[in-house]
């Protein structure tokens, strides 16, 4: 016969076995769900990415599509363009949306809820209307050329989606203009819970205004800093809305707007489709995000003795 002490360990053992096995089925469909909408079209479009031909006609090819990555004259311009845009546009971004953070975390500007509310606005837009607005304002007779003439500071239109320089600087506005906001309130957010003693301690020992943002802001804000990049590099290395809508010619003028997540498209859609190849660019994208998100976590990490 079992005494009380050893009845009482069976039953708590089939209560714990019992929760575990309710936890698991609260959590299988939603495993399962994952599993089908995620997991399976991870792998198949990484076996995908070995596979040659066209249309559904394809076969196993090995290294093939690797090996045509270093011969696409195409792909290397997407490569490039989606390089410029990251480099130029997410460090400019970046650093409006903590100026004006900063700027909007003083407790004594008039009207900085309305301030606020108007930044972060662009963010919740439709990306392919404020791309059609955008392409309406840069035309060649468009808002902009004429206003610009109408101060007298050109004397002729600019060619802003026509010239493959023009047509990046309209793309970068585009994106700093939709994003800065979205990055702002995670600045915004993080400074209203610094204490402000602090800030009160540094200012009673002198320390001047740049010096308490540079020393004392910019370090507290390190985490938010580096998700706001991390995230900002990732949304830009998959850009595709703006460089679609914006140009006349998705990509143009001259595929100097082509980025890969629009070459990707083009390759599965708009030309003969391409999966396997597709699907060997899109895993370049996969591991580009993978080293910049390495990089930036070792810029940023703790360096201790």
């Amino acid at each position: 016969m079992l005494c009380g002490g050893e009845r009482f360990d069976l039953a708590r053992t089939g209560l714990a076995r019992t929760e575990r096995l309710n936890g698991w089925m609260f959590i299988m469909p939603a495993l399962v769900l994952l599993g089908v909408f995620m997991i399976y079209p991870i792998l198949w479009s990484l076996w995908m990415s070995f596979q040659v031909g066209r249309g559904m006609n394809l076969s196993f090819g090995g290294f093939a599509n690797i090996l045509r990555l270093t011969q696409d004259p195409v792909f290397q311009r997407a490569l490039s363009n989606t390089f410029i845009f990251l480099i130029v546009q997410v460090p400019i971004m970046l650093v409006l949306a903590l100026i004006f953070a900063t700027m909007l975390n003083d407790s004594k500007l008039w009207g900085r809820s309305l301030f606020r509310t108007a930044i972060f606005l662009p963010c919740v837009t439709s990306l392919v209307a404020y791309s059609v607005l955008f392409r309406s304002l840069f035309l060649a007779d468009g808002f902009v050329n004429d206003f610009l003439l109408g101060l007298h500071l050109i004397s002729e239109p600019i060619p802003w989606l026509a010239d493959p320089f023009w047509a990046k600087i309209v793309i970068i506005m585009a994106i700093t203009w939709r994003w800065t906001g979205y990055n702002m309130i995670f600045y915004l957010a993080a400074m209203q819970n610094i204490d402000r003693s602090i800030y009160e301690s540094a200012k009673i020992d002198g320390v001047p205004t740049w010096a308490r943002f540079w020393y004392l802001t910019v370090p507290m804000l390190k985490p938010v800093i580096l998700f706001t990049s991390v995230i900002s590099t990732i949304g830009t290395l998959q850009l595709f809305d703006e460089v679609n809508n914006i140009p006349p010619n998705a990509g143009g003028p001259s595929d100097a707007t082509l980025t890969l997540s629009l070459y990707i498209y083009n390759l599965s859609f708009r030309f003969m489709p391409s999966f396997g190849y597709a699907a060997t660019v899109s895993y370049v994208i996969v591991i580009l995000v993978g080293i910049l998100s390495y990089f930036q976590f070792m810029v940023v990490r703790d360096k201790r003795r």
